[in-house]
């Protein structure tokens, strides 16, 4: 068929953080950059996604290799960066894309396989796209029917069981050099979605000391409220970083919050008592030259991904049985997309699904 359903991009898979904190997108740049990417990439409909583990597009066109040419010379055009990223993109069309947009909506092609942060951002993107008029019948019916896909995965398999979310499996980690939580001493700083289930789960792990830091006071207020925490103003977050034994990282900064000589400082402060930091954010929170001070224990995003692959095994055979659940959702898709194409109504309706 003339059109074609594309996707692309990069992930945690294939590209180190160290290269994806460099294109991605803060929530307030991204309506002007999918209006940009979809010019750029010669896109007729287009949806751009970018969390902490992938910056993606998806998209109808009738020119998919130009889509693929021109994605990296976007992704450098925006940022204003000379790096080559055409060797680590990755670009998907037709059936390979509806099964990978499902299967990502499912948690299957997590960093922590069956998390179930990524619905939600999955669902923020096309949000955007279709409130700015970016999407028609082709990504909102794709859209619409990868959420569904992803809803039936949850409902009939334990693919969610167990450490699910980043901030679960940075629990783990913290078990494993601290032991029994109970007595440390913990740091959020950030007050979005990741920090809060991070918080939770640390509490849910015995910790009973919890300080929340946010640039908006009133935001680190209201989860501390939530959490029985103590809400901490930012300009005093380094002062009270010196009585904590754990702190965890995931604002939108677009520099580092934590610097290797802040810390330094910091830590002449502490008399030795080791210092544990998960930093989360992409763009990183920390600098990581700070792995390399002394009673400092540093682990990025990507840090993580040991823990994780060990999930993954743990989880193979609900793996299995979610693609086999996932198979009809694609054939009911990619039949309605034949049916389309056959009628030569490829300009015609909006592909939302009725309520």
């Amino acid at each position: 068929m003339s059109t074609q359903l594309i996707c692309g991009g990069l992930t945690f898979e294939g590209a180190p953080v160290e290269l994806r904190e460099k294109v991605a997108f803060r929530d307030a740049q991204l309506p002007e950059a999918l209006v940009g990417m979809k010019k750029a990439l010669g896109l007729r409909e287009a949806v751009l996604v970018s969390t902490c583990n992938r910056v993606e597009y998806f998209g109808e066109t009738e020119q998919p290799d130009f889509a693929a040419a021109a994605w990296p010379d976007f992704l450098r055009g925006f940022h204003g960066i000379p790096d080559d990223f055409q060797p680590l993109s990755f670009q998907l069309r037709g059936t390979p894309c509806v099964e990978h947009l499902f299967a990502v909506a499912s948690g299957l092609k997590s960093m922590v396989v069956g998390e179930t942060e990524i619905l939600g951002q999955l669902k923020d993107a096309y949000d955007v796209a279709r409130v700015q008029g970016q999407t028609g019948k082709w990504l909102n019916r794709l859209f619409q029917s990868s959420f569904a896909a992803a809803k039936s995965v949850r409902s009939r398999t334990g693919i969610t069981r167990g450490s699910v979310s980043v901030g679960s499996v940075s629990v783990e980690l913290a078990e494993k050099i601290f032991g029994d939580l109970k007595a440390c001493r913990v740091m959020v700083i950030g007050a979005g979605d990741t920090s809060e289930k991070t918080a939770r789960s640390l509490l849910s792990h015995g910790v009973r000391s919890l300080l929340v830091a946010n640039r908006t006071f009133d935001r680190a207020g209201a989860l501390a409220t939530q959490l029985g925490g103590e809400a901490v103003r930012w300009e005093e977050w380094e002062n009270r970083a010196v009585e904590i034994d754990i702190m965890i990282s995931s604002t939108s900064a677009p520099h580092y919050v934590l610097t290797s000589d802040k810390l330094s400082a910091l830590l002449k402060r502490r008399a030795r008592r080791p210092l544990f930091l998960i930093d989360l954010a992409v763009p990183r929170d920390f600098e990581p030259s700070i792995n390399l001070l002394d009673d400092v224990y540093l682990y990025d995003i990507d840090d993580l991904q040991s823990i994780a692959q060990a999930h993954m095994r743990e989880r193979q055979t609900e793996v299995s049985r979610s693609v086999e659940i996932l198979k009809p959702h694609v054939e009911r898709y990619m039949a309605w997309a034949e049916r389309q194409t056959r009628d030569g109504a490829s300009g015609a309706g909006t592909g939302l699904v009725p309520a």
